[in-house]
């Protein structure tokens, strides 16, 4: 009885859990390319994250103590999630603790040495993980100066996204083609006509300032106060613009847009080039503020510790840095989540 009690015990324990697969690189990057739902996860340490990954990857240590604890606090249970490491043996063993939680997983066969071997692409580009009200997941992937992707629910977004501007990006090969790309203004490193077409497919809405819609030749022109909702996604335009005496001429007042998002109740500043302008006081309850800390053309550190301030949000990532010195940031707003990244 008490063996017949044993079985039957071990045969629901094994039909509580969800499945796990196996997959080949190609099946692994097939299913990536068609289930927009899918969260792919990177369980090496740190140190390999950040020599390169696969593009839209977030990294949760498998030999960190808190595994599970992570992956349960950002990933959704009712997504599939797909896991790889060096060789597979770390993710095989991540995957099936995680489909004994709950998780329907996917465990990449040979790991990255094997997506490497095959040629396929590898990226440095971190990403930060939030979640949105009801628990989904809104992934940022930090490209380069004032370029971000956006993936929330299947959906891509792209902002700036321009491919020769320091670092080179392949847009076509790197990013999936994009539901919304966003476009703050007409400058070189903001607007590429080159990086927009390679992430176009049909059904792609474009949303710019005037002038860069009239570069392009298409898109969905929004002033400064105007705003769209695309796919249940909220764009508000807001000011973005110089106020220093000698600088007005690189971003004058009324041409330029900066952008809040609302997404599931999730709320992103893209403050675009500006300066710690007081329109600022007007934007509330921002969760996710991204500000440009490079004088001439937008703040200074000092204004950027303004302009936090004035916004108070839960994060601050500073980006379109290049070289000015960002260290006495984190100190000067104790009260906010400031998050130094390469984002030059």
């Amino acid at each position: 009885m008490k063996k017949i009690l044993s079985m039957a015990f071990s045969l629901l324990s094994l039909f509580s859990c969800r499945a796990q697969d196996n997959l080949s690189v190609d099946a692994f990057q097939k299913m990536l390319q068609e289930d927009g739902s899918a969260q792919l996860v990177d369980v090496r340490t740190p140190q390999e994250f950040a020599e390169g990954h696969i593009c839209g990857a977030v990294n949760i240590d498998w030999f960190g103590s808190d595994f599970l604890e992570k992956a349960k606090a950002s990933l959704d249970p009712g997504r599939p999630v797909m896991l790889y490491c060096r060789s597979g043996r770390r993710s095989a063993s991540a995957a099936a603790k995680l489909a004994h939680s709950g998780f329907k997983t996917y465990n990449m066969l040979g790991g990255i040495l094997e997506w490497t071997a095959s040629g396929k692409a590898v990226t440095t580009f971190e990403t930060e993980r939030f979640l949105t009200d009801s628990g989904a997941p809104l992934e940022i992937t930090l490209i380069k100066h004032a370029s971000l992707a956006i993936s929330w629910k299947g959906k891509s977004i792209q902002v700036d996204p321009v491919t020769a501007c320091g670092k080179h990006t392949d847009y076509a090969n790197e990013f999936p083609k994009a539901d919304i790309i966003l476009i703050t203004h007409e400058h070189f490193d903001h607007l590429d006509k080159d990086a927009v077409t390679a992430l176009k497919k049909d059904g792609t809405r474009i949303v710019a300032n005037g002038r860069s819609v009239e570069i392009l030749g298409e898109g969905e022109a929004l002033s400064n106060g105007q705003s769209v909702t695309i796919d249940g996604i909220r764009i508000d335009a807001v000011p973005a613009y110089n106020t220093t005496d000698g600088h007005l001429q690189f971003h004058p007042k009324g041409r330029d847009n900066g952008y809040v998002l609302t997404v599931d109740g999730l709320r992103i500043y893209i403050a675009g080039d500006t300066e710690d302008i007081p329109e600022m006081s007007l934007l509330k309850d921002i969760d996710i503020a991204f500000l440009p800390v490079n004088q001439p053309y937008t703040m200074t550190p000092q204004q950027c510790i303004r302009a936090a301030s004035i916004l108070s949000p839960k994060v601050l990532i500073p980006y379109h840095f290049s070289q000015t010195d960002l260290s006495s940031l984190p100190g000067a707003l104790k009260n906010i989540d400031v998050r130094l990244r390469s984002m030059q």
